[in-house]
């Protein structure tokens, strides 16, 4: 094969997309995690056929988008749920109270 037919080689060796799995390993993350950012929407995934990969660039998209965003802040506690204070003996006088009758 001469030079003109062979393919060119890409100027990395890193591969251009990623499974999900290896795109875990680069992140450092989970691979649910990963899969749970796509659904959100955080990580963009490209579809070939039935397959799912992600760029380089979108994790790398993505990690400067956490770098820059402000932290996020913390969830809100709930306490215990305030009950709802009823008169107990009411409700008993309405229910076991004979109806009256004309």
């Amino acid at each position: 094969m001469s030079n003109a037919q062979r393919p060119q080689e890409p100027v990395s060796g890193d591969p251009l997309l990623l499974t999900p799995e290896e795109a875990a390993a680069v992140l450092r993350l989970g691979r649910t995690t990963v899969y749970a950012l796509m659904k959100a929407g955080e990580l963009h995934a490209v579809h070939i056929g039935r397959s799912c990969r992600l760029s380089r660039a979108e994790l790398e998209r993505y990690v400067q988008h956490l770098q820059a965003a402000p932290p996020p802040q913390p969830a809100r506690t709930r306490s215990r749920r305030r009950r709802t204070s009823t008169d107990q003996d009411r409700l008993f006088d309405v229910v076991h109270s004979r109806p009256d009758r004309p």
